[in-house]
């Protein structure tokens, strides 16, 4: 199978000399194309690349993690692409179990059987919600591990930022879209070098707000439809309420209802606007 192998990487020369010593071997054996994104760093990540044979593609100032595989995926030679993290924490060997799953499923997800540290409690919350709202079981929403074709992911590229968020956002992407995604379970090990730049308050809010834009987009009802149905009943208990103990219709009774069907009607008309979108894309 050829494959291109992306490995974004901003200052990660201790992760990535890591990752690179064991992928060289098996890639070369392979006749894989292993590509290292140099998203601007400032220490040895681009001179690490080239020495150990990895194509390079570099951007000239730090863009952010959904950007540098952005370029990866529109530079990678060849339709079946890997992506992987440059700190360490990837075992190079997993690579032909998410691949064996390629002939049925357009995305396999190498899915880590333990989250680690502080941000597991945010990780589990917003996959809660991101459960919800797609409808689906995502057992890891925004693993760095994970292989697909290269023509269905670029049809989702302007959708996805240019953060850390690009994994949830083309996973979400992809199930709302009706696409096969199979979850493979995937030992990590500990990241090596620089501490991650992800906290779990600031992009952890991100994220969610993320979630719900990118829902709203693919399936808008989701959410107009429950917020609608909510403020439709308090509408009328209150307009009960009102006309037992005050023998009078409450004006907030009236408003909640008549801001029920508005709401109603807007998740309507957004679902409309979201499947032309959709589909003039796609066309």
């Amino acid at each position: 199978m050829s494959v291109s192998i992306i490995i974004p990487a901003f200052n990660e020369e201790q992760g990535l000399e890591r990752t690179l010593g064991p992928l060289m071997p098996i890639a070369t054996q392979k006749g894989w194309e292993v590509m290292v994104v140099d998203d601007g760093s400032t220490d040895r990540t681009a001179d690490l690349a080239r020495r150990a044979g990895a194509r390079l593609v570099s951007h000239p100032e730090n863009k952010g993690y959904g950007a540098a595989l952005k370029s990866g995926i529109r530079s990678a030679s060849h339709d079946t692409i890997i992506m992987m993290d440059a700190d360490g924490q990837h075992d190079p060997s997993q690579i032909e179990l998410l691949l064996s799953h390629m002939d049925r499923y357009d995305m396999v997800v190498g899915a880590r059987k333990k989250l680690r540290g502080i941000r597991a409690p945010g990780k589990k919350m917003l996959s809660m919600v991101a459960n919800y709202l797609s409808g689906m079981d995502i057992p890891d929403l925004n693993s760095g591990f994970r292989a697909f074709r290269k023509e269905v992911a670029k049809s989702f590229l302007h959708f996805c930022p240019n953060t850390f968020s690009f994994t949830t956002t083309i996973t979400l992407a992809y199930l709302r879209e009706g696409y096969g995604v199979k979850y493979v379970p995937v030992d990590v090990d500990r990241r090596v070098g620089r501490r991650s730049t992800v906290r779990f308050f600031r992009d952890g809010y991100k994220t969610l707000l993320l979630i719900i834009r990118v829902i709203v987009l693919f399936n808008p009802l989701k959410v107009f439809i429950p917020a609608s149905v909510i403020l439709l009943l308090f509408g009328v208990l209150f307009t009960i309420y009102g006309i037992i103990g005050f023998h009078r219709v409450p004006n907030t009774g009236v408003l909640t209802i008549l801001s029920s069907i508005i709401l109603f009607f807007m998740g309507i008309l957004s679902d409309q606007i979201a499947a032309i979108r959709r589909e003039r894309h796609l066309d």
